[in-house]
């Protein structure tokens, strides 16, 4: 044991000398190093073998390989070896107030109160196990979807970085749903509205039936949400919704429509070919959320995966039950009845958007019924890979780079690259190759801290 004078103690150069000390302590242990893996950085260009990431706190520092970048003396280790290292997973469509039941009308009615405190909350850490480390969450009342999100800005629950729109806004609610829908009456209306939602601190507006509404009130919706600088996503289920949205300025579609139809129409064809030329107004965005229609006759026929406990965490046996019970005949459900003649035409509207210019980007509608947010996104990165053709680089970045540029964070996230957040996930195997290993993530990083 060293003996220190009260007098040295009060000197000026023993108190720099003891702060440098300290400070050199607390930043090795603040630093991390992920050595060995094949680096997949959001970007889509070549992976970096033998890949070298330096995190100091929550960010990533330096990006090298091995025999290059060198790694800071008392860093922590983490070994990637024989793993592909990429970033954190977005799912730009998620419903964390639901989690697969199959009967929306009996869900609202009996779990209400209990979306904030458990079942959104629930839904979130699903995602962030499956290595969804952002989230976009599209339709929730509105304080359960700023509470729920704010906690876990704050550390207070696990789950992934969310970015909520809270209520849709839609020309009329449907009866039981006035909590989390909302009708306009008049642009007036429908500006305020919207003001109420920016107000309170959404992320993004959510607008669905705009073929419904008058053009007035729906341009209204999209010019109040852009002077907050809100984008708006709107549906595009039925052809004249994404006319009028291509008209208002909606700045992201989702889904790829309840039609039958073979095609899109070739003027909506034109429309989205004449609107990605427009390189001053930035990207048109495009959610198709495909793998909940893709996959609903396989699992059908195939349950096990309904079976699958990863679903069950944070809820309770009571809940876990009912989804359960509602499930039992998944060949009965009406939710479904009509994908045996929708999912034939599905890959060629995949491949309009494709061809259109548009830029996709990886959303599930997870939550839905059947889909769980423990699965929905690697399902989702399958579909487009191994049914679709889709290039897996390309996929990747549309899980990771695109949507961080969509939601304008694109300066924090979406690659693993420097200055940005250390939100990174890890896989034993090639996922390039095989992009289902996906479906099981060995290693989450959240914000330079490792989660799983």
């Amino acid at each position: 044991m060293v003996l220190i004078s009260t007098d040295l103690m009060k000197s000026t150069k023993f108190l720099s000398l003891l702060f440098l000390i300290i400070s050199f302590h607390s930043s090795a242990q603040n630093l991390k190093a992920l050595v060995g893996g094949t680096l997949i950085d959001g970007f889509g260009g070549t992976p970096i073998r033998n890949s070298v990431i330096i995190v100091e706190g929550e960010r990533i520092k330096a990006v090298g390989q091995v025999g290059s970048l060198e790694i800071p003396a008392g860093a922590e280790i983490i070994s990637t070896e024989g793993m592909s290292v990429l970033p954190g997973l977005w799912d730009m469509h998620v419903h964390l107030m639901i989690n697969g039941h199959s009967d929306y009308a009996h869900w609202d009615s009996t779990y209400i109160d209990l979306f904030e405190p458990v079942i959104m909350p629930s839904s979130a850490h699903q995602l962030l196990m499956a290595g969804v480390t952002s989230a976009r969450d599209l339709g929730a009342p509105l304080e359960a979807s700023i509470n729920v999100r704010d906690r876990i800005n704050r550390g207070e629950i696990p789950g992934p970085t969310i970015y909520v729109s809270g209520p849709f806004i839609q020309k009329k609610p449907y009866p039981g749903t006035e909590a989390f829908r909302w009708g306009v009456n008049g642009p007036a209306d429908a500006r305020a509205k919207v003001k109420k939602l920016a107000d309170a601190g959404v992320d993004v507006i959510k607008l669905i039936d705009q073929d419904q509404m008058t053009l007035e009130e729906a341009q209204a919706v999209v010019d109040e949400a852009h002077k907050y600088g809100l984008p708006v996503v709107g549906h595009s289920h039925r052809p004249d919704e994404i006319r009028v949205g291509l008209k208002i300025g909606v700045d992201c579609f989702e889904h790829t429509g309840l039609s039958s139809a073979p095609e899109y129409p070739e003027d909506i064809m034109q429309l989205l070919k004449e609107r990605a030329a427009k390189m001053n107004l930035g990207p048109i965005f495009w959610t198709p959320t495909v793998e909940g229609l893709y996959n609903y006759e396989y699992v059908r026929d195939n349950p096990e995966k309904l079976d699958d406990p990863s679903w069950h965490l944070g809820l309770p046996d009571s809940i876990i039950r009912d989804i359960q019970a509602s499930l039992r005949y998944p060949g009965r459900m009406s939710y479904f009845q009509l994908t045996p003649v929708r999912k034939p035409t599905l890959e060629r509207k995949f491949n309009q958007l494709r061809e259109s210019g548009a830029v996709l980007l990886i959303g599930t509608d997870s939550g839905i019924p059947m889909k769980f947010h423990s699965q929905s996104t690697w399902n989702e990165l399958d579909v487009w890979v191994n049914h679709f053709g889709m290039d897996p680089l390309l996929t990747i970045k549309a899980a990771t780079y695109w949507p961080a540029v969509a939601m304008k964070v694109d300066k924090d996230y979406g690659t693993i690259s420097e200055g940005k957040y250390a939100d990174i996930i890890a896989v034993r195997g090639d996922v390039l190759r095989y992009i289902n290993l996906l479906q099981d993530v060995d290693m989450v990083m959240k914000h330079g801290r490792k989660v799983k």
